[in-house]
This record gives structure tokens, C-alpha cells and sequence, in this order.
């Protein structure tokens, strides 16, 4: 039997980054394997042409090698190199039914995790192995919960099919779409997504969610011509000088009276030296709004000011959507059912319907929601509470691990009494 407290700290050790889970996904085709189910991993279960915000081809190679260090299984990690780290299973139940999904994030934070004492995983001797990377949103968690389930369900009593999503990428909001593209949540009936902690205590869940921004992540990359600055500064194109132009204006942008909305450039950089014209710039921007189509005229004005700022300083300009996501609208039949079915469970003292305080930041699951409910079926957004020590994304971050039995036994009941 799983030890689930065992297993998220192991997970927590080793944390990937999006699109190089090579360990994580390695070792859940490993455990899905050996419980019964038809695992589908590597180019078989994401898209290659829709994956989003991919790393440099040396990063996940460099990632790819470490999982081979580290234990992971030659034959199955070679199918997920390049970063195809998606692993979908399912499993048959004894009867005909619906089928029911669930949806299980895997990857990790470019975050260095604390090392002072009262940090549980420094005291406990499960902090991260990887320096600058940690598990600072729970998905270590996530992906023990899947793996529990998996075991629990392995005895088939259940109705139609369980298929159980194990997704990389979801920070950034990268890589639910490109599964989406790749056909995984096609014949989906029923899909349950969750995430531990935010904002709500242990003992605590929901059966929904609201709040979730639509967003859309951009990177530009503006090339000038490199000069003197000194000798001959008439003959550069300063792409630094154009990257910076777009940055203020796109800051200027006005609000929405529509929508709520949010917009910031969280990187830049360019340039060589202080005598030098800059020739390259590297900008990284995020458009948000509670409505999906004020996101997009966001967009719309971002590009616009990208590539016009590039033409008055006579600079090329290329545009890359690096992430995306749409406001999620969940199922309350769902929800419904989700709050009957936490009645009884220990460790779960209160359960209600939604949770709709104030905006969430964004889900890629969004995308899985909507195709799921564009074929007629029913999904929603789950919340397990959990105390935190430190909020999510904090180099203190961690989960209070009593939560997650509950959570198991609350998903089980899901896939055995979905109607």
C-alpha cells in the first residue's frame, strides 16, 4: 500500500521544472504500470507543435541526464525526451458507465527553498536536491494524491472508466492546452481537477471554484544592429532602447471598465555592455482579465505596441505566445456531488459548494474544463484545504500532510458514486 506521506516527500526532493519532469513522470508510469492501468506517455499523450513556453533544447537535456542520475528508467524516460512528459492511464471498471476523469499537476517552482530549521522539509531531510528548484504549490502533493487514487481504484470497482491526467507544465499555464490539442479529454463524461491550500484551512474543501483570470503570456525578442556608442552611435538600432519603449507603454495601458484586469512586463533585459548598441532584447509580458475576451484585446493592444515600438526604432520584432489560460466556469451539479460525497470522511470537517473569493490568479486546466463541457460533459475545479506556514510560490512554502489521506478517499468516492 502507498505510503502517501512517504511518497509527496520523496517527490518534494526532487522537483522538475515544466516540461522536465523526467523523474516524476517516469515514476508514475512506473506505478500506474504495475497497478493495471493502459498508460499513455512521451509523444502519445501531448502535442509537440502546442506545447507552450518550452525550454531551450540544452535545458532539458541537461534535465533529461539528471533523471537518468537519479533512478529514472532508461526505456520509458527516452520516450519523454525533449520534454513529452504528459502521462495519461486508465483503468476499466466492472461495469459500463460514464468516464470520469481527474486531472494531476506534476511540476515544480524556479525557487530556492529555505533552509532555516522551523522549514519541515529542512527539519525533516526531504528539502529539495535540486538547488533553486522546489515543490512551493503543492503539486508534490497532487501528484501522491493521483498515485494513492490510482492504487485504490486499481480494484476496478467502479463504474465505466477513470482516467487519471498527469500534467507537466502547469506553471506558466504551458501544458494542459497542448494535451487538450493531443485529444486526452476526448470522451470525457465527468472531470474532477483539485489543488491543495490556497487560502483555505485543513479540514476545509470545495467543491468549486471561481475567480480564475483569463491570461495570455507573451515573449518578445527585439533585434537592432550593434554599434559603438560612442565612435559611432547614429549607426546602431538599440533594441534595449525599443524593448524599454514598449514597457512603458504597455504599463500605460488603461483599465477596462468591462472587466476586471491585470497586466505587467516581468522581464527584461538586453544588451552587452555599456559601450555597446544593444542588438538583442528579451521581453516576457502577462495580460489577465475576468472575462476572456477583454484578455484577448489586451493581447491585442500588447502586439500592437510590441511591434510599434520595434518600427519607430527601426527594430525587427518576433511574438511568441509562451502560456495561456481562460476563466474557468464550473459544473455545480459537480460541486454538488463533490460536497455529498466529503460527508463522513475523516479528517474533513466542513465541505460547501464554491469558493469564490477574490480572483485566483490562472488555471490551464481551464482548457480541459472547457473541451470537456464542449462535448456535453460536466467538470469542476476543486479546492483541499490545507494550513500553510508560508504562502504559495515562498521559499517556506509547505502543506500539512494530514490532508492528504482525506483528499484520496474523497476523490475515490467521486470515481465510485459519479452519476
Amino acid at each position: 500500500m502507498i505510503d502517501i506521506i512517504a511518497l509527496r516527500r520523496e517527490l518534494h526532493q526532487y522537483p522538475e521544472l515544466g516540461f522536465t519532469e523526467f523523474r516524476t513522470a517516469t515514476k508514475v508510469v512506473l506505478m500506474l504500470t504495475a497497478l493495471g492501468y493502459r498508460v499513455t506517455y512521451g509523444k502519445d499523450a501531448i502535442d509537440d507543435m502546442s506545447r507552450r513556453g518550452l525550454p531551450q533544447p540544452e535545458v532539458l537535456e541537461d534535465a533529461y541526464q539528471r533523471a537518468i542520475r537519479e533512478g529514472a528508467d532508461p526505456a520509458i524516460v527516452e520516450h519523454m525526451r525533449g520534454g513529452f512528459t504528459a502521462v495519461v492511464a486508465e483503468l476499466e471498471g466492472i461495469q459500463e458507465g460514464p468516464t470520469t476523469a481527474f486531472r494531476f499537476d506534476m511540476d515544480a517552482l524556479p525557487i530556492r527553498e529555505s533552509e532555516m530549521n522551523k522549514h519541515t522539509p529542512q527539519a525533516g531531510d526531504f528539502r529539495s536536491t535540486h538547488e533553486g528548484i522546489m515543490h512551493a504549490c503543492a503539486h508534490d502533493g497532487h501528484t501522491s494524491i493521483g498515485l494513492a487514487l490510482a492504487e485504490r481504484l486499481s480494484d476496478r470497482q467502479f463504474a465505466g472508466k477513470v482516467r487519471l491526467l498527469f500534467q507537466p507544465a502547469e506553471e506558466g499555464v504551458r501544458g494542459a492546452y497542448a494535451m487538450v490539442e493531443k485529444g486526452m479529454l476526448e470522451q470525457v463524461d465527468r472531470l474532477f481537477c483539485m489543488h491543495l491550500g490556497t487560502d483555505v484551512p485543513s479540514g476545509h474543501v470545495k467543491g468549486a471554484s471561481a475567480g480564475f483570470l483569463a491570461t495570455t503570456k507573451l515573449e518578445a525578442h527585439f533585434t537592432g544592429v550593434s554599434s559603438h556608442a560612442g565612435a559611432s552611435p547614429e549607426e546602431g538600432r538599440n533594441a534595449l532602447l525599443g524593448a524599454a519603449t514598449a514597457m512603458l507603454n504597455i504599463h500605460a495601458l488603461p483599465r477596462f471598465s468591462t472587466a476586471d484586469t491585470r497586466i505587467n512586463v516581468g522581464i527584461l533585459e538586453g544588451g552587452t555592455g555599456a559601450n555597446i548598441i544593444a542588438e538583442h532584447a528579451r521581453m516576457v509580458i502577462e495580460t489577465r482579465s475576468t472575462k476572456e475576451e477583454t484578455n484577448l484585446e489586451l493581447e491585442r493592444r500588447v502586439r500592437q505596441i510590441l511591434e510599434h515600438s520595434a518600427a519607430m526604432h527601426e527594430l525587427s520584432v518576433t511574438i511568441e505566445i509562451v502560456g495561456g489560460a481562460i476563466p474557468i466556469r464550473c459544473d455545480m451539479e459537480l460541486a454538488a456531488l463533490a460536497v455529498k460525497q466529503a460527508e463522513g470522511i475523516s479528517g474533513i470537517r466542513h465541505a460547501e459548494a464554491i469558493s469564490d473569493g477574490a480572483a485566483l490568479g490562472s488555471e490551464d486546466a481551464s482548457y480541459m474544463i472547457k473541451r470537456v463541457q464542449e462535448q456535453g460533459g460536466l467538470a469542476t475545479y476543486m479546492i483541499v484545504g490545507s494550513d500553510l506556514p508560508a504562502p504559495h510560490h515562498h521559499p517556506e512554502f509547505d502543506i500539512d500532510e494530514a490532508v492528504l489521506a482525506p483528499a484520496v478517499e474523497w476523490l475515490e468516492r467521486l470515481a465510485r458514486n459519479v452519476q
